[in-house]
């Protein structure tokens, strides 16, 4: 991916040098975290709840952005730029002007306006303060204990924390939240599973209109992002934690669905053919 000398966007936080810093990431800890609860049925954001003792927790106010020099982070800050560029375009088309998120890198532990974020939960989006978390480390794991390699899989997962605050600007997240108010537990789980696909083909449609507009994917970019997609689908992080596929626990979709609906949005580059959550088939 071509990624150096783009614009690099100024809505990244750091906060890697202030306090609440946690443990480092153990790839024990990172697993069973980045499966949220899957096996308990509990949301990401509740989870940041449960983390912060159950309590509301204030807002952190901003932080400086990082170091120019830190290519990580630039590397986050050009992908978080193209994002703006690719979808407020495509916000304008739809009738609605976009509202770009702001990234908050982090180290082990951080405040958010959704509870205490932990980096034992991988990359999140908090829609209360509309900001993407990221501890940096993250990206190691992913390539190093989950096979994911390659600079375009780490583009993916940030276009699909990006999905999330698309889904949220559109008043998906919502509505989907009022529909799990009133659903059991599988049912919740099941809405779950369509929401993480959705933002999946955003993350698609986003890749699309890159691509497009740039031209700076190179050979194997998107086998790349297909890979982490299938790395961390439901069945086979159960696999690796567990053993054994319990389906009806799933709140992601399995690997093989992740990369359908990325590949879905990817081909089409249209927002309406990310209807996840009105489809009969996943």
């Amino acid at each position: 991916m071509k990624w150096e000398r783009h614009r690099q966007s100024s809505n990244v936080e750091d906060r890697r040098g202030q306090g609440l810093a946690g443990r480092g990431i153990g790839i024990g800890t990172v697993i069973v975290a980045l499966i949220g609860g899957l096996l308990f049925g509990v949301d990401p954001l509740t989870m940041l709840s449960l983390l912060a003792g159950g309590g509301a927790i204030q807002e952190q106010g901003p932080a400086p952005a990082p170091p120019p020099d830190d290519r990580h982070a630039a590397f986050v800050s050009t992908v978080l730029a193209d994002t703006e560029d690719v979808w407020a375009g495509l916000m304008q088309h739809e009738g609605t002007v976009y509202r770009a998120p702001k990234v908050v890198l982090f180290r082990g532990a951080t405040v958010t306006a959704c509870g205490r974020g932990s980096a034992a939960m991988g990359p999140f989006y908090c829609p209360d303060d509309e900001r993407i978390y990221i501890d940096l480390d993250f990206f190691d794991t992913l390539e190093n204990r989950l096979g994911a390699t390659g600079d375009f899989a780490q583009a993916y997962v940030i276009s699909h924390e990006v999905g999330h605050h698309v889904q949220n600007l559109l008043g998906i997240s919502d509505r989907v939240n009022r529909l799990r108010g009133r659903a059991s537990q599988a049912e919740a789980n099941s809405l779950s599973v369509r929401v993480e696909l959705q933002a999946d083909c955003l993350a698609g449609v986003w890749a699309f209109h890159s691509q497009k507009s740039k031209g700076w994917l190179e050979q194997g970019d998107i086998d790349e992002a297909l890979n982490a997609a299938a790395q961390i689908g439901d069945d086979s992080l159960q696999r690796k934690t567990q053993g054994t596929v319990v389906p009806e626990t799933f709140t992601h979709g399995t690997g093989a669905q992740r990369v359908g609906w990325f590949t879905r949005g990817l081909k089409s580059g249209k927002l309406m053919r990310c209807n996840t959550l009105e489809t009969g088939q996943l």
